[in-house]
């Protein structure tokens, strides 16, 4: 018999309804990954943040005709992932961090299924803290709760996958050529890959994130074929602190400095949500026009991209076969979940 395997996939999770936004929001600042301020000041911290970022954020939903797509995309997903495994009984369960399905409710619904093997599979190419690291927290504290025993597995990361890098860099040469043939030739492309940003506190703190997302767009652009003209950025800045650098707001006025026309392609991200399909469709798109940038593309996410499918099931395979997990990152990402291996 086919061995019963259930994988888990965590994400973010996104308001179902325009009445969601604020529970939303809340769930989001009040995660000890995200705010990081003593637990009794918190929730009155959260709520400050939560409430200066309700109105943008029903700006953005309302433009998604008030709901994030993010559900059904991981739903997809998660259907083209158990057919890809099909050298086993496979089921794929979706946890969310701040919105249904939460992960108390997927745990039972695992523990009902009754596997006998779990995978924790996030949807984040790029582990951070404040993403994959509070997600396996909320989840394993879920798992207790429900009473789920069962052998697991945990892909922790995967920016330097071969089949990830691989399935991405198909995607943006398809994007690449998409608008050169848009373009006047004379007109020189610039890509910015621009991920998720994170206050610079929690990187100086050891998180691997940012050291990630670098070493994945290095990986890319090796596959690329040629070597174009690239950089990195960051978007989505949340709080009044210090976030990494650039932003994308930088990245964008440079360009229009230069002359030249853009690609951005969202690095961290591998469904639409309001960060694609708001942030950079709608808001760095019209800020780029204000500043008379000659070209404006982007690069659509994986979503059920086939190549990204098989690679996702590829790393269901390896944590199941594999054993423990290498590290990968360097001893300066004190933040990094897999412990150093003792020098030689």
């Amino acid at each position: 018999m086919r061995p019963r395997v259930a994988v888990v996939l965590f994400n973010l999770g996104g308001p179902d309804r325009p009445e969601a936004i604020w529970p939303f929001l809340l769930n989001l600042f009040n995660d000890p990954a995200i705010l990081r301020v003593p637990f009794f000041i918190r929730p009155l911290l959260a709520r400050r943040i939560a409430s200066a970022r309700l109105e943008p954020a029903r700006a953005s939903y309302a433009v998604l005709g008030g709901r994030s797509p993010l559900l059904g995309l991981t739903r997809e997903q998660a259907a083209a992932l158990e057919t890809e495994l099909s050298e086993v009984e496979a089921r794929c369960f979706i946890a969310m961090r701040y919105w249904h399905p939460l992960s108390d409710a997927t745990a039972k619904a695992v523990r009902d299924w009754a596997p006998d093997e779990v995978v924790l599979l996030p949807l984040y190419p790029q582990y951070s803290s404040t993403t994959t690291g509070s997600s396996l927290t909320a989840w394993r504290a879920a798992a207790a709760r429900a009473g789920l025993i069962a052998a697991t597995s945990v892909v922790c990361c995967y920016p330097l996958d071969a089949g990830y890098i691989a399935a991405t860099a198909i995607l943006v040469r398809q994007a690449w050529q998409k608008a050169r043939a848009a373009l006047d030739p004379r007109i020189p492309l610039r890509i910015l890959f621009s991920a998720h940003g994170l206050p610079q506190p929690i990187v100086d703190a050891g998180d691997p994130y940012q050291w990630q997302i670098e070493r994945t767009v290095a990986g890319v652009v090796e596959s690329f074929g040629q070597q174009p003209d690239w950089t990195i950025c960051y978007q989505s800045r949340a709080t009044p602190q210090r976030w990494i650098e650039p932003s994308i707001e930088d990245e964008i006025e440079r360009a229009a400095k230069d002359n030249v026309a853009i690609l951005v392609v969202p690095i961290a991200f591998v469904s639409e949500h309001s960060e694609t399909l708001v942030e950079l469709d709608v808001d760095y798109r019209a800020l780029a026009d204000r500043l008379g940038i000659p070209g404006y593309f982007r690069m659509p996410t994986q979503n059920s991209d086939a190549a990204f499918i098989a690679a996702l099931a590829g790393l269901v395979r390896r944590a199941r076969n594999s054993g423990p997990r290498r590290r990968l990152c360097p001893s300066v990402c004190r933040l990094c979940p897999t412990v150093l291996e003792p020098a030689a």
